[in-house]
């Protein structure tokens, strides 16, 4: 069978249970009083324990969004045995268990090591899971699989001793496709890997991050060699490890670095040091890559007859109506990548039950060569599946509720766990998301509605992205009150756009009448059923729907 990830070497397991047990004597230093929770507050932070409104959370990284099957039964048997039978995946591609007692986790990490998963860097100002296409290795658009780089990169800045104190976070994102699909503006460093005169290479971008202060990145290369790519990033980590502000943390990541020195500059900085950390390198990451791209080696891939399938489609409309919405297109004829969206009616986005993931991991194991993705709508991909037994894992996928035709739809809400989890939030995000979604279910117009990106953050750190979404909505705290801000036009993918503040805020209970405003106008206002509501926004501005937010003041 092919394995999605590759097998670690007994050197990286050895690394994994050491920093396991080293844990392990941390945590039981804090349970005896000999460490404060200011004292133990670094030391869970570098293993991804945070302590949240109501107990602590534990973040896994899921590298590039790449399970296989036993990874997947892992995760699943975390959440049963020290969690409470479900885990919470989120838009960077990690999976957070909220309820875990602090005296359990070694345990669960010295789970998650036996298959290779840890938290190690999943906090911190140091660089978080690399990231990359939910359909990498599988899409009809791709140049190559990016995902030997997105490990490339995971090795090389695992525990690595320069940039383990950075000023601020780091998040790093990989795409392939000639359609970005990993948000690659919004990072702090974007790459997208593309050709010029016949050689394949890197689009670098630098500066991007949402948060309290929403930047877009800025393209510092347009074209950077592949081979040049580890010493190109380390020369932007080491120029905004020494440039970076480290007086305030709301003006320490590098997107204000950039913004105050100016794209030239940094430019200049970075280009300057790539010189001489090029020297450093004498071609081991070129044969390292090399041993990664076998290992990545695409899967032996069947013959793929499409009648029965069609068949199916034409005697089912649920089945008809799953495949319109939930395949993306594969590079091989009769071949087909599923999205398996966690945001069913009434359940809180992004969560999966242990008994979902086993059967996810079941699922691929069986049709999909092994090979499971997160992705960061916070849905489950299946990349490698062939039409033909698309019936068989739809009728197993709809008996577990996860067969909702919703994929990009403005029911596949993204959104963050809000302030009935989060110590940092100041309003909910989930009852809002839940709200939206039943309500125009209720109505039937999520397929006239077509492609909608709703993002809800609880609070300024944008951990839902909101900035990003076609509409994007903002809970904040109003002397007591939650009041939810909305934004419009967002887009981080086809022409990555800020969304733009549409005014004043609304209570709660006025956000679903709000949204139902706006998509009246937009199905009033579009140029034919195919026209999205992006592209309404793009040709009228925001003058209709802001009027139709704000009827008293049109």
């Amino acid at each position: 069978m092919f394995d999605a990830r590759p097998q670690h070497n007994d050197q990286h397991r050895e690394y994994l249970h050491h920093r396991v047990a080293q844990f392990r004597q941390q945590v039981q230093r804090r349970l005896d009083g000999s460490l404060t929770e200011e004292e133990f507050r670094p030391l869970r932070l570098k293993n991804g324990v945070y302590l949240q409104l109501h107990a602590y959370m534990l973040r896994v990284a899921i590298p590039y969004g790449t399970l296989n099957p036993d990874q997947m039964r892992m995760l699943a048997h975390v959440a049963d045995t020290w969690d409470r039978g479900y885990g919470h995946f989120t838009t960077r591609t990690n999976i957070q268990y909220h309820w875990p007692k602090l005296v359990d986790i070694p345990d669960a990490l010295e789970a998650l090591a036996s298959v290779g998963i840890h938290s190690i860097q999943t906090s911190g100002n140091t660089i978080r899971n690399i990231n990359a296409d939910a359909f990498a290795g599988a899409a009809a658009d791709e140049i190559e699989d990016p995902r030997p780089w997105a490990e490339l990169l995971r090795r090389w800045s695992t525990d690595h001793a320069e940039f383990q104190f950075l000023p601020r976070k780091f998040k790093i994102s990989v795409s392939a496709g000639k359609q970005d699909r990993s948000a690659v503006s919004a990072y702090d460093i974007g790459l997208r890997i593309v050709e010029q005169d016949g050689e394949r290479g890197f689009q670098v971008w630098i500066g991007g991050g949402l948060g309290r202060t929403p930047i877009l990145g800025q393209v510092v290369r347009e074209f950077l060699p592949q081979a040049d790519l580890l010493p190109y990033i380390e020369a932007i980590l080491s120029t905004y490890n020494l440039t970076g502000r480290r007086d305030n943390k709301w003006k320490a990541r590098i997107k204000i670095t950039v913004m105050e020195r100016g794209l030239d500059a940094m430019r200049a900085d970075i280009e300057e040091e790539f010189v001489r950390r090029r020297a450093e390198f004498s071609g081991f990451d070129q044969e390292i890559l090399a041993g990664l791209r076998a290992e990545f080696a695409a899967p032996e891939f069947r013959d793929a007859p499409t009648e029965a399938y069609e068949a199916a489609r034409a005697a089912n409309p649920g089945f008809r109506s799953w495949t319109d919405t939930n395949l993306h297109e594969h590079r091989i004829p009769g071949y087909a990548s599923a999205t398996v969206t966690l945001k069913a009616p009434g359940v809180t986005p992004g969560d999966a039950t242990s008994a979902q993931m086993r059967l996810i991991a079941d699922l691929a194991e069986r049709f999909g060569h092994g090979d499971i993705r997160i992705n960061h709508d916070q849905n489950i991909v299946l990349p490698h599946l062939r039409k033909a037994d698309l019936p068989e894992i739809y009728a197993a996928l709809r008996e577990a509720g996860l067969a909702t035709a919703n994929a990009g739809k403005i029911s596949d809400i993204i959104s963050c766990p809000g302030m009935d989890y989060c110590t940092l939030a100041t309003a909910r995000s989930i009852p809002i998301a839940k709200d939206i979604a039943a309500h125009f279910r209720a109505r039937g117009l999520e397929d006239d509605i077509g492609e909608m990106k709703i993002r809800i953050s609880g609070c300024i750190n944008a951990c839902g992205h909101h900035h990003l979404g076609h509409i994007g909505i903002l809970g904040l705290d109003r002397a007591g009150v939650e009041n939810y801000q909305i934004t419009l036009g967002g887009d981080g993918y086809e022409i990555p756009t800020l969304g733009q503040r549409a005014g004043a805020g609304f209570p709660a209970d006025e956000v679903v009448p709000a949204i139902d405003r706006v998509m009246d106008a937009y199905l009033e206002l579009r140029e034919g059923p195919d026209e999205r509501f992006i592209d309404t926004y793009r040709r009228l501005g925001v003058a209709p729907f802001k009027a139709a937010l704000y009827p008293a003041n049109a």
